[in-house]
């Protein structure tokens, strides 16, 4: 390692850059009188090098508050920037949401979910969940056993079922079955189908609320009964026109009858009001997972026609709505909520909950009500129904008297040739409301009304 002596005797290399010498070194002079080293200044080259040097640093001093200012001024005009753009973007950066608790089922739902594991005593169904409750079901194991049987025994596409009790709500049966999507089965009951011609009820309801029909009320039309284009069912001024009481009609499901009942009678505001109050459009059953039925306002008479006949395709229901409306009537207008389970019992076998009649809220009046049970009485006698209650001798397979409807049309969702019976009885003090759907390719075995002719015949068996 060398001392500073030998270190400042030693020459210094030749240096580059700003303030470097050239290539000359210089030493320093070994007397006893320190040498001062003179700095010659530059020249040349490295004068214009040192200038262009001095003048960089001096821009460089000068623009650094410039720099500090102009960022300060321009954060607010960045924060506007960004706001406006972010008003034009459709989602927008939202801070993080706190974890929610997951959501937890209705009664209702937990029970409808359980309902295919549920064990069965007599005529008694019941299902205990994780938590240690026990549901007891108010379906009747017969009923239920019944028409799922059938729907299998005849390898039905699709169909489902629906019977609720009309004075209190209680569902009496509620089953699916498919031969083609058992996963349709599941939530059948819950989901939306095009309504057919059991809005025919709906438009005479807003009549009969109006006073604008009676059930002897007669109606005159031209062509075919079952025409679907409405431009051809106005009366011809020349007469020669067919003529149809209300009643009748119903039970033969004409088409250009209530058509023109909704249209030249009813009106549209007197028919979108009957169907908000039937509950379409709107969350109807709390705690139910049924979807909202749907029924759109239509643009033109035309499309009042198509509705009021049931032809609309757009309008949508679930079973399970459709058997509250059918159940409703048969209530006097009244509107009850339904229920699935009659009690729930906790593991120590003390009942915790117990199921109440509740009202929803009343459709029609109690006068319109017993008007729409005579119209629908004649859909079994003389109407779409009768072939399905009566043997070929005409005699009636069930000797109880029945309120019903039926719909027909074709869908697409699932694709196939939608059937459905709704009914009640007995007509004089019903004790069961019930809706079924059949969807059928174009061969088919049975229909609904065959369905609900199995369940009454389970149901009123001595």
């Amino acid at each position: 390692m060398q001392d500073l002596k030998n270190l400042s005797q030693k020459k210094t290399s030749g240096g580059s850059g700003l303030f470097g010498g050239g290539s000359g070194n210089r030493r320093m002079k070994t007397t006893d009188q320190p040498v001062r080293s003179r700095l010659l200044p530059p020249t040349g080259k490295r004068r214009r090098h040192l200038k262009l040097a001095l003048l960089f640093i001096a821009i460089v001093l000068a623009l650094v508050p410039l720099g500090i200012l102009a960022l300060r001024q321009a954060e607010p005009v960045r924060l506007h920037a960004r706001s406006w753009i972010a008003s034009f973007t459709e989602v927008s950066v939202k801070p993080a949401e706190a974890a929610r608790p997951p959501v937890s089922l209705s009664r209702f739902e937990t029970a409808s979910d359980l309902l295919a594991t549920a064990d069965v005593n007599g005529s008694r169904l019941s299902v205990r969940t994780s938590e240690g409750l026990q549901h007891i079901y108010t379906i009747q194991g017969g009923l239920q056993r019944r028409v799922y049987e059938y729907l299998a025994k005849n390898q039905v596409p699709y169909g489902v079922f629906v019977a609720i009790e009309p004075t209190s709500g209680r569902i009496l049966g509620m089953t699916a079955y498919s031969s083609i999507d058992p996963d349709w089965a599941k939530r059948s009951v819950y989901e939306l189908y095009p309504m057919a011609s059991l809005f025919k009820i709906i438009t005479a309801s807003a009549a009969l609320e109006n006073h604008k029909i009676t059930p002897e009320s007669v109606i005159e039309f031209r062509g075919n009964s079952y025409s679907e284009n409405p431009r051809y069912w106005d009366a011809s001024p020349r007469g020669r026109n067919n003529r149809m009481d209300v009643t009748y009609a119903m039970g033969k499901s004409i088409n250009p009858v209530y058509g023109r009942v909704a249209s030249d009678l009813a009106g549209k505001p007197a028919v979108m009001e009957s169907i908000s109050r039937f509950g379409f459009n709107q969350e109807l059953l709390p705690g139910i997972p049924a979807k909202p039925s749907q029924a759109a306002e239509p643009v033109n008479n035309h499309g009042l026609r198509l509705m009021g006949a049931g032809l609309d395709r757009d309008v949508k229901i679930s079973p399970l709505h459709a058997a509250v409306i059918m159940s409703a009537i048969a209530n006097g207008g009244k509107m009850m909520i339904p229920g699935l389970t009659g009690s729930i019992v906790d593991g120590q076998g003390i009942e915790k909950e117990t199921f109440t009649p509740r009202e929803l809220r009343r459709l029609v009046t109690p006068e319109t009500s017993a008007s729409l049970t005579r119209m629908l009485s004649s859909t079994v006698l003389t109407g779409t129904s009768r072939k399905a209650f009566h043997d070929r001798r005409g005699r009636p397979m069930l000797d109880v008297s029945i309120a019903a409807k039926t719909g027909s049309i074709n869908g697409t969702d699932p694709k196939g040739h939608y059937s459905w019976f709704a009914a009640f009885a007995p007509i004089q003090n019903p004790r069961i409301a019930l809706v079924a759907l059949v969807i059928n390719p174009d061969k088919w075995k049975i229909k609904a009304s065959h369905v609900g002719e199995q369940a009454l015949q389970e149901f009123f068996r001595k």
